[in-house]
């Protein structure tokens, strides 16, 4: 089995830095050149500028309800299902290149496929989760619509695998074609996996398959161990219809290290601004992908950066995994309150680091309180905040300061505490 897929992985950071902030003018040209929405997006931005993470930083973050209302508001005006952000498309659509699979995801959002041997890049994440070349896979991802199955079809050719299309349901004909071919490798969800497994045992069986690369749930340690009770190594990969690979699991089982064809941002919820390694906040993702180059793109997933290469010998950075979701907009006494609110309170207001807004209470009794992180407390600055809540929200809360660093590093800018019972 080879150690890496590629010798990417191993490149000195500062290499890799330097390759890539090299080939972001370009992207960003390109970007601007041939897509409408990133044209109007960037105006006045000069690509050739944009060659640090600082400078980077500077540009807005394209958020995924954004990205569906952009392409809500085409779609109805009989424009680009896209929403102007691609680069391809078909006749029709003015575009440089031409389309190979256009995909639907929840919302409706569309994401295009060009035409790039493995063109979601997961062909890392197989060879870092044991998968060689000739392995015959169970490909248990949706092939309807969704690019999931395609995400990882695509890698598997790349790799030199064959795939068994299982696709989603038919869980006693999946299981049957399991038996009849013998597939070493699964790739799909790792709820089904276990039910395939648990399936097999009630008729005495045993599955063939030995590893697997699961994605699109929660893979916690405790199905990762009943799973290798059972003869399967299973690793995760962390991926979206969007960007396609972010991150990958690898056997040093120590985060998800970074995929080569990306730029990986942690970023303050509801705000464009980075946080500091170690700090949770959203995934921030710039793919470099010529076809549709999303810059910028806020998964709506927290995460953090963990310290340190990977043991493997990948020297790209690594993050702690998925954590939650970083939109936790919620609604006060009928009012919706963003995270985006409580970023302005804490923007008006140098002397706080971060801040938390709690809300409890039961059902039509609502409290708010802000927590904020200062080394200046002072009651001036809690009567400044306590106004600047008001101001913003539109709703009165209270203001408790309390020290830098004595909150959760949870990714939570507002934390719903209330009781429904």
């Amino acid at each position: 089995m080879p150690a890496h897929y590629d010798a990417l992985e191993t490149r000195s950071p500062a290499e890799r830095e330097a390759a890539q902030f090299a080939a972001l003018p370009k992207l960003i040209a390109h970007a601007c050149a041939h897509s409408t929405a990133w044209r109007e997006r960037l105006a006045g931005i000069d690509p050739a500028q944009i060659t640090t993470r600082a400078a980077l930083a500077r540009l807005p973050v394209l958020r995924k309800h954004e990205l569906m209302e952009r392409q809500q508001a085409a779609r109805q005006e009989g424009g680009d299902p896209f929403g102007g952000l691609a680069t391809i498309g078909w006749n029709g659509l003015l575009r440089a290149r031409g389309v190979r699979r256009v995909f639907q995801s929840p919302g409706p959002i569309y994401e295009p496929e060009g035409h790039a041997s493995d063109y979601w890049r997961s062909a890392r994440a197989l060879v870092a989760a044991g998968f060689e070349p000739g392995d015959l896979i169970h490909n248990a991802f949706s092939y309807h619509l969704t690019p999931g199955a395609w995400i990882m079809e695509a890698g598997a050719q790349a790799l030199g695998c064959p795939v068994v299309p299982g696709g989603v349901g038919n869980t006693e004909q999946q299981l049957a074609a399991i038996f009849d071919l013998q597939p070493v490798a699964y790739c799909g969800t790792p709820s089904f996996l276990r039910i395939l497994a648990e399936k097999a045992e009630a008729v005495g069986r045993t599955l063939p398959i030995r590893k697997a690369l699961v994605s699109g749930e929660a893979f916690p340690p405790s199905l990762r161990d009943w799973l290798a009770e059972r003869g399967v190594v299973a690793y995760q990969a962390y991926a979206t219809a969007d960007v396609g690979l972010i991150a990958y699991e690898t056997a040093a089982r120590e985060g998800l290290v970074v995929d080569e064809g990306v730029i990986v941002e942690i970023v303050r919820p509801g705000t464009d601004e980075p946080v500091p390694d170690g700090e949770v906040g959203e995934v921030v993702v710039t793919a470099l992908n010529l076809d549709y180059p999303l810059i910028r793109f806020g998964t709506g997933d927290l995460s953090a950066v963990l310290p340190g290469p990977c043991p493997t010998g990948r020297t790209n950075t690594r993050i702690r995994g998925w954590l939650g979701r970083a939109d936790q907009t919620t609604k006060v006494k009928g009012m919706f309150v963003h995270p985006a609110q409580v970023a302005e309170v804490v923007r008006r207001h140098p002397e706080v680091r971060r801040a938390r807004l709690v809300v409890s209470g039961r059902m039509a009794d609502d409290h708010m309180r802000l927590m904020a992180e200062t080394d200046q407390p002072s009651p001036a600055l809690e009567q400044a905040l306590h106004a600047t809540l008001r101001e913003v929200t539109k709703l009165r809360g209270t203001v408790e300061l309390v020290a830098s660093g004595s909150l959760p590093n949870d990714g939570k800018v507002i934390e719903d505490a209330r009781t429904y019972d």
